[in-house]
This record gives C-alpha cells, structure tokens and sequence, in this order.
C-alpha cells in the first residue's frame, strides 16, 4: 500500500469513528473532492512532494475533526504529512474568525504546500455549496478576497485562478 492509499484508509477510519459527516454525506466525501481538486492542479507540486500531497489532502481535517494528535498523523503516515496536517489544522476559538486567526493563516503560509491543499479544500467547499445551493457559499464568497490574500503563496497561481473562477455564473 502506498502512501497515498495508506493516508486514505487512515482518514476515512477515524473520520468514521467520529461519525463526522458533511452534509448528508460520510466525512471521506469532502476527502475525495480535495484529493480530487489536488490531482487537477499537482503538476504545480514537485514531483518528487506530490505523493505526500496528495495523501495530505485525505489526512487535512483529522487533527481538528477526529481527535487524532500530530503523532498519530505521523506514526501513522510519516512527518511531512504530519505537518502538512498540523498547519491545516484550526486554532481553538468560538467562532469561525477566532479558529481561523492570523496565527492559522501564517503557519498555513509557511508550510509548504500547505496553502496548495488549503485551496484545494475551498474548492471542494465551494463547489459543494454552489452545487447544493448551501448558505455557506454566500459566506465563503464574502470571505474569498481576504481568504485568498491570507494563504496565497507563489505556486498557488493556478489554483487560486480556478477558485476565483468558481464565482462566475
């Protein structure tokens, strides 16, 4: 099993343990769509980091969703994932701007590759919630200019292109 597919069975077990959910759906859901949105736009990574980015992108929410530890994460994948994970990972907060907070935004900046799946999620988001006709997507519309000003890092052209791109019609 590669990394990929380890990260994938991981994510989806503790997802499940939580009974996390999204919408209607089981948490691995909103998983795949990130997976998905990051193998549109990986060329843009690395080839030889696009293997930890892509299981990164099934691990993102684990620390924040499903009671697992940065240690978890990297016993059960390995560090760069682990790290990737802890830098996506909210702060602790009542609301939304208190758990996305400056101190998010900068240790989501300074891992790299972080920002790349940050805009992968959004973009799963997004496109949900258009598609579903979600009040969030008026609210991730509201927050997009600053969202994007707060992670957008060089190497996040094209994604970030097709985020803003997503606001059309």
């Amino acid at each position: 099993m590669n990394i990929v597919e380890k990260a994938k069975a991981y994510a989806i077990e503790k997802h499940k343990a939580v009974n996390q959910k999204y919408d209607q759906y089981d948490y691995d859901f909103h998983l795949n769509m990130v997976f998905e949105a990051a193998q549109k736009f990986i060329h843009s990574v690395e080839a030889s980091e696009q293997e930890n980015v892509l299981a990164a992108c099934w691990v993102h929410d684990i620390i924040e969703d499903a009671r697992e530890t940065y240690n978890d994460v990297k016993k059960a994948t390995n560090q760069t994932i682990a790290e990737l994970a802890y830098a996506l990972t909210n702060e602790k907060g009542r609301t939304r701007a208190e758990r996305a907070n400056d101190k998010y935004y900068k240790g989501i900046r300074e891992t790299k590759h972080a920002s790349f799946i940050k805009f992968c999620d959004r973009i799963a988001n997004v496109t949900h919630s258009k598609n579903n006709g979600s009040s969030m997507f008026q609210k991730y519309r509201e927050e997009n200019e600053g969202f994007v000003s707060k992670i957008f890092v060089p190497g996040c052209e094209e994604v970030s292109a097709h985020l803003n791109k997503l606001w059309e019609d």
